[in-house]
């Protein structure tokens, strides 16, 4: 696999990770953003805050300066201070936007140099696999946590239970072929 086939690919899986966390807040009532099992728990509002923080600090001028800038306050992530879900999707759009910008500026030229997190040096892969691994992590902890604010009423985003033989029928009743496992996105066909 090359460099541009790479990126296209990890593209592909972050904007899938991007959407499961957007088809989740859909999902659920505005005030549930802000629902917390306990007090030692985050709620949906503190997970985002934290993704968006470390999205901007890590890339943020991701081929130039560390991922852990000086102006980041990673403490503040985790206090509930956001007033609405207007204001949270504001700041998981401004995250996310900064992720597919920094993707945007990788090419064959500039693959191979090192990325530092912390002052510990990452070839652009394992820095793009540390942050992919990093953020459906919590994007399977704010699904979770939309799941038991739903009560009952939840829409599978991925094969419902009950539903794998007739998914892997269909499936397998498709000629082999090359395609990415994001590619169809709908609730009909996941992954």
């Amino acid at each position: 696999m090359d460099s541009i086939e790479y990126l296209e690919g990890i593209k592909k899986q972050f904007e899938y990770y991007k959407s499961l966390g957007e088809k989740t807040m859909a999902q659920i009532p505005d005030e549930k953003v802000f629902w917390q099992y306990n007090d030692d728990c985050n709620n949906i509002a503190i997970l985002i805050k934290h993704l968006w923080g470390n999205m901007k600090s890590r890339w943020t001028n991701f081929l130039t300066e560390d991922g852990e800038k000086e102006w980041r306050q990673r403490d503040a992530e985790f206090a509930n201070d956001i007033n609405s879900k207007e204001e949270l999707i504001n700041k998981w759009n401004e995250g996310w936007q900064c992720l597919f910008d920094a993707l945007a500026s990788i090419n064959k030229n500039n693959f191979d140099q090192p990325i530092y997190i912390r002052n510990i040096e990452h070839s652009i892969t394992e820095a793009i696999n540390r942050q992919l691994a990093h953020y459906s992590y919590h994007i399977g902890q704010i699904v979770y946590i939309g799941k038991m604010t739903t009560q009952g009423h939840w829409q599978s985003l991925s094969i419902p239970k009950g539903k794998s033989q007739e998914f892997n029928k269909k499936r397998f009743a498709q000629p082999k072929h090359k395609a990415h496992y994001t590619d169809k996105l709908t609730k009909d066909d996941s992954n």
